[in-house]
């Protein structure tokens, strides 16, 4: 997974370093193969984001620190000093981490190494410029698969969620809490995935914007946004769903064996959605079909599953719903369209049901 943004920071560590050199004529510029690999790294998300931060960084502690040492000379305090005004006026402006930390670098650089007022100052603004615009263009020219990532990370994310709905249905169906509490720690370590699912699709977008070559992908990559939030509720309302399961078994409350079969149904259809996440444009299954399978569980989970049920019996009814809505949003429908697909729980829902 690593392969490619490292040939894409070597690539650029190498062309910087040539242009700066031999274009621009620096004789040691260092820093421009610096700035190439810091603004690209091996994430793919924000990368122009880093570039503009590595940039505006550097040319924030060079000046602070160019018009502040000509004044007052260098020294512990001064350098004390400098970096503190660089860092806060980087932070007031942006707070990218990558900007403050540019800036105090930089202006340690002119308090140590150069003389105020030196041209070796302008020299590293350039070259930190250099590098940056030379690190979007390696993006542009050897550029990453802007979806394919972001699906399988979808996928990924989809199957650890189908594996939790299983064991949950496992522990469920046999009164026993090793199960769950399988489940529920599969479920605790989910949020990271969202956040790399979240970060591939920045990626994405950007690589999308800059490259040529994969301009057509973005409205791929805007399905793949909409997919992000009702994932990440998912997740969320998989976590109460396999709490309040391990108490039920833990109470020995009685549950309906139906509703059981209900939460393996919908651990099925979300191996369905994984294999529509990795499924290619016009490759089976599509949203249409993972709908279609989420909707045969959702015309089954109706009131009479909890008639004279116990509280936690109750819940997690509910939180199967709540799942089948979330899903139903990931295989492509409108949140409104998904909870008409539910049978109503009282005399007038909010939202019309499904004939």
């Amino acid at each position: 997974m690593s392969a490619l943004p490292i040939l894409q920071c070597a690539v650029a560590a190498g062309s910087a370093w040539w242009v700066a050199t031999v274009i621009i004529g620096h004789p040691s510029p260092f820093f421009a193969p610096i700035a190439a690999v810091v603004s690209l790294g091996l994430s793919l998300g924000a990368r122009l984001r880093r570039s503009v931060e590595l940039v505006a960084g550097v040319t924030i502690g060079i000046g602070i620190g160019d018009l502040l040492i000509a004044v007052i000379g260098t020294g512990t305090w001064q350098i004390t000093l400098v970096v503190g005004l660089a860092m806060s006026a980087a932070v007031l402006l942006n707070s990218g981490p990558i900007f403050s930390m540019q800036a105090a670098s930089s202006a340690v650089l002119v308090a140590t190494l150069l003389p105020p007022g030196d041209i070796a100052g302008i020299d590293r603004m350039v070259d930190a410029l250099t590098g940056g615009l030379v690190g979007i263009a390696v993006v542009a020219l050897i550029p990453t698969h802007p979806v394919g990532r972001a699906r399988k990370q979808a996928a990924n994310v989809l199957g650890t969620a189908a594996e939790v709905m299983q064991l949950v249905a496992d522990g469920l169906l046999s009164n026993d809490d090793k199960p769950i509490e399988d489940a529920l720690r599969k479920a605790r370590t989910t949020q990271d995935s969202i956040d790399a699912l979240r970060e591939q699709i920045a990626g994405g977008r950007e690589i999308s914007r800059i490259s040529p070559l994969y301009w057509n992908t973005r409205g791929r990559l805007d399905r793949l946004a909409a997919v992000a939030d009702p994932l990440d509720n998912a997740l969320r309302n998989m976590r109460v769903l396999a709490r309040r399961s391990l108490t039920l078994v833990r109470d020995d409350e009685i549950l309906n064996p139906r509703l059981v079969d209900q939460v393996e149904k919908l651990a099925h259809s979300v191996e369905t959605l994984k294999l529509m996440a990795l499924a290619d444009p016009g490759q089976q299954p599509d949203q249409a079909e993972a709908a279609r399978v989420l909707r045969s569980v959702a015309s089954g989970l109706k009131p009479e599953l909890v008639e004279n049920a116990g509280l936690s019996a109750t819940v997690v009814f509910a939180q199967v719903r709540s799942l089948t809505v979330d899903f139903l949003q990931v295989s492509g429908l409108k949140r409104i369209s998904a909870i008409a697909t539910l049978p109503p729980t009282v005399e007038k829902p909010a939202y019309r049901p499904e004939p």
